[in-house]
């Protein structure tokens, strides 16, 4: 399984120097509450895969962006665990930023499939 080390490496292996001042990156774990504030047991992640390729090609065209690398970790995911790494190389932090937060929004709202295991209060 990758780390955001082993991302980040990967971009530098074989991206243009010339291209990368920066690196910035997401590092998405499991929560232990859902958004409402719900205790969550686990989380089940899937990937629609066509989706997930769309959105990286989609955010690897942007402006000052050299590459984009992700990886979403699936199946059952315990509380703690990591679920989405993504890096993002690029000239300068005012293309490379904004970017980094719109590929996670994405990837979340467009190519990934979670279901929250939510428990019952004591």
């Amino acid at each position: 399984m990758p780390t955001l080390m082993d991302l980040m490496e990967k971009i530098k292996r074989e991206t243009n120097p010339d291209k990368v001042g920066m690196i910035a990156c997401h590092n998405g774990l499991v929560r232990a509450t859902s958004r409402d504030g719900k205790p969550a047991a686990y989380l089940d992640i899937d990937v629609n895969a066509k989706r997930w390729e769309d959105v990286l090609q989609k955010m690897r065209s942007q402006r000052g962006i050299a590459a984009i690398e992700a990886y979403l970790f699936t199946g059952r995911r315990q509380i703690g665990e990591d679920v989405l790494l993504v890096a993002v190389a690029g000239d300068i932090r005012e293309n490379v930023f904004p970017v980094l937060e719109q590929t996670v929004n994405r990837l979340k709202q467009e190519a990934i499939l979670k279901q929250e295991k939510v428990t019952a209060l004591a």
